[in-house]
């Protein structure tokens, strides 16, 4: 079985200053994890920018006015080209500052029936390629009617993939940082993680200093905006998942009069603090893993026995705890320590779909066997077979230690808090509270604060939240909901990352008809 397919129809993920939440649909192979490092877990940003631009300034007008040069690329179909936008939108080009190039893709409406413009993806992260989202499965695998009548269209955010992407590490040490102790049990170990930490933080500065000021949610939602007007559209029409949501509500915070037809699936709520995003997405993980338990006790071959959750998550904890001591063979130069393979259970709970395959990956560890889980860590990490990675963790922290200010300023905090990511999350609380540390090290001042986005006057935004989602947990949906002044939350009462294409007709015959006919779903149902 394919380990990176089958985690990247999960979606992407979002991540906010130490975890990571993914968040694009489900059923294709589009780029979508994102979280802090190196722990597995990660949460999106918020914005603290409370300027309202509707009116677009003189010194942006040329921006706004650029025309595309469209060329073939990728699969039949696609056309990809450049969008140029100031680095400093309060410093454009013709004041003395500099531009930045932004890649850009569409999949022109297919027809029958009367176009009804473009329609914006985003997959979440912060960090995933929109576009390798737009190219893996929106463009081919979003509901034939949707794409009959939208041009699908995307664009990877400032500081990702193809948009001058956020640099930091090499291969090597990568694989280093991924694999070092995120749940250190004395001084020294505490000492070896914040050292990782900063030789990340290093590693951007020294590699991506001049864009790593300016890869904010609020400067890529105000990227969002040039490039509705760019192909012409009066109004933004938009689907973002996870990460992507925060993104959309920003950009209806910012021009609400140019709000068309948005879906937040997987929403963030932007009045958390860094700290309460990452316990909020602590406990959702925990929430998540025992879902898996539920359904795992029901197998003949679950490895962690009988019972119920309570015991099937102290048997993971004592595995966990072996491998921190003892870390086994994958095959090939690396072992597969506590660290990865915390990563590699956590990669599998944004999916229901892939719980077998988790099932197997644990047996085969606890029989001394790496390998599979090694196989669901790199898929999160994005790391390719090479030993290259793809530039999702590096734009992950570079955009989250920029909205919003740091989880904790040290390793005291870190303790002090460990007894409520406990709390939170047994199974996971304590890694994931030392992996939120990461901010504290950045290089760059952050920007943004935890603020209300409210988009007053916006045309009707679709929230859309699952019960049991690991990474955006629900109560996040319905608090973005009822914070919009055009919100309406749609519930999913299921398990998994994200709602739209995971296999919910209701879910799905809603987002359409809202998408086709502009009609959106009643606040408050429930699928």
């Amino acid at each position: 079985m394919d380990t990176r397919r089958v985690l990247r129809t999960t979606g992407t993920l979002i991540a906010a200053a130490g975890l990571l939440v993914s968040g694009c649909t489900a059923g294709g192979s589009g780029s979508e994890a994102a979280a802090s490092v190196p722990a597995p877990g990660r949460l999106a940003g918020q914005t603290g920018e409370s300027a309202r631009p509707e009116a677009t300034p003189a010194a942006l007008a040329p921006y706004y006015a650029q025309k595309l040069s469209w060329r073939a690329c990728g699969a039949p179909g696609f056309e990809c080209a450049t969008l140029k936008a100031p680095l400093d939108y309060d410093r454009p080009a013709s004041q003395g500052g500099k531009d930045i190039a932004l890649a850009v893709a569409r999949k022109k409406a297919t027809g029958p029936g009367k176009r009804l413009g473009s329609l914006l993806v985003n997959p979440g992260g912060p960090g995933g390629s929109a576009i390798a989202y737009l190219q893996g499965y929106a463009g081919i695998g979003y509901p034939a009617a949707v794409r009959a009548r939208y041009d699908m269209v995307a664009v990877d955010p400032r500081g990702v993939a193809r948009s001058a992407p956020v640099t930091c590490l090499d291969g090597p040490a990568m694989d280093a940082y991924t694999q070092v102790d995120q749940t250190p049990d004395d001084q020294a170990e505490q000492s070896r993680l914040v050292a990782a930490f900063k030789r990340f933080a290093a590693g951007c500065e020294g590699r991506s200093g001049t864009v790593l000021p300016h890869v904010s949610t609020v400067e890529a939602a105000r990227d969002m905006d040039l490039l509705r007007a760019v192909v012409g559209d009066r109004k933004l029409n938009y689907v973002g998942a996870s990460y992507g949501t925060l993104l959309g509500a920003t950009y209806a915070d910012l021009f609400p009069s140019r709000v068309g037809r948005l879906v937040l699936d997987g929403a963030m709520d932007p009045t958390r603090s860094a700290l309460e995003l990452n316990r909020d997405q602590t406990e959702g993980f925990e929430t998540a893993f025992r879902s898996f338990a539920k359904d795992c006790a029901k197998h003949a071959d679950c490895p962690l026995g009988s019972g119920g959750p309570d015991d099937q998550a102290r048997r993971l904890q004592d595995f966990f705890k072996k491998l921190d001591a003892q870390p086994v063979a994958t095959g090939e130069k690396r072992t597969l320590g506590e660290a990865l393979a915390t990563t590699g259970v956590i990669a599998a709970m944004y999916d229901e779909s892939a719980w077998p395959q988790l099932r197997e990956a644990i047996a085969q560890a606890q029989n001394g066997d790496g390998a599979g889980l090694l196989a669901l860590a790199d898929s999160y990490y994005e790391r390719e077979p090479d030993g290259s990675y793809q530039n999702l963790m590096f734009a992950n922290a570079a955009v989250n230690c920029l909205d919003l200010p740091p989880a904790f300023s040290g390793p005291q905090a870190v303790t002090a808090a460990l007894p409520s990511f406990r709390k939170a999350s047994p199974t996971f609380g304590p890694g994931l509270a030392w992996a939120a540390l990461n901010c504290a090290y950045w290089p760059v001042e952050p920007t943004g604060t935890p603020r209300r986005l409210e988009a007053k006057g916006a045309a009707p935004i679709v929230v859309v939240g699952t019960v049991r989602d690991p990474a955006t947990p629900y109560k996040w949906a319905k608090a973005l909901a009822s914070q919009l002044d055009s919100g309406t939350l749609l519930t999913y009462d299921g398990d998994g990352h994200t709602a739209y294409g995971r296999g919910s007709d209701c879910i799905d015959t809603a987002i359409n008809r809202y998408l086709l006919e502009g009609t959106p779903p009643a606040d408050g149902k429930r699928c």
